[in-house]
C-alpha cells in the first residue's frame, strides 16, 4: 500500500503525541526513574522508522506498538539488576497537604503495582481500553489481534486487577485490627 502522503515532521509527532508516550510508558510498567530515558527511546526509534511509516495504522496505533516494545526492555533490563522500587517513586501535588500527598502515593503505587501483576499482553489492554479509554476496535487494530481477542483480554484483566485489589484491601483490613 502506497504512503497516503508525506511522513509527518518528527517535532509535530513529538509535540503532538508526548503526553500519550509518557503515560503510555508509565502504565506499561517503566519506573518514573528511566521513564525520560524510555521516552527518548521511543523518539530515537520514531526518527529512525517515521520515514517508513505507511498509514496503514494511526500514528498513535505506531507509537503504542513502539512504547510496548521500549518498555519490555526497559523492564527485562531492570530485572536483571538490581534496583529501587517504583513505591519511592511517586509525583506528588505542591498544594496537597502531606497527608494528602501521602494517600495519593499509596494509590499510585498500589496502582502501579497491580497494573505490573497482569502479564504483559492485559496490561497492554487493560491500560489501553480503562485508562486512555480507547474502543475495543482501536485497540483490535493497534495490537493486531483479533477483536474478540481484546474483549477476552480485557474481561481477564477486569478480573484479575479486581481480584488483586480486593486481596490488597483484605489485606490491610487485616493489619489496621491487630496495629491497636
Amino acid at each position: 500500500m502506497p504512503p497516503a502522503g508525506p511522513a509527518p515532521e518528527l517535532a509535530d509527532v513529538y509535540e503532538a503525541h508526548f503526553d500519550f508516550v509518557w503515560r503510555s510508558l508509565r502504565r506499561l510498567g517503566v519506573p518514573e526513574a528511566q521513564l525520560e530515558d524510555a521516552v527518548h527511546d521511543v523518539f530515537l526509534v520514531v526518527h529512525r522508522r517515521l520515514p517508513e511509516f505507511e498509514g496503514r495504522s494511526s500514528l498513535k496505533t505506531w507509537l503504542f506498538a513502539i512504547a510496548m516494545r521500549v518498555s519490555q526492555n526497559v523492564r527485562r533490563s531492570l530485572s536483571r539488576q538490581p534496583s529501587e522500587l517504583v513505591e519511592n517513586e511517586v509525583a506528588t501535588e505542591a498544594q496537597a497537604s502531606p497527608d494528602e500527598q501521602a494517600e495519593r502515593s499509596r494509590a499510585v503505587q498500589l496502582g502501579v503495582r497491580l497494573l505490573n501483576e497482569l502479564d504483559a499482553d492485559k496490561r497492554a489492554v487493560f491500560i489501553l481500553a480503562e485508562l486512555e479509554q480507547l474502543p475495543a476496535s482501536e485497540i483490535s487494530d493497534m495490537l493486531k489481534v483479533p477483536l474478540f481477542t481484546v474483549y477476552s483480554r480485557l474481561r481477564a484483566a477486569r478480573r484479575a486487577f479486581e481480584a488483586a485489589l480486593a486481596r490488597e484491601q483484605a489485606r490491610g483490613s487485616w493489619r489496621g485490627r491487630w496495629k491497636s
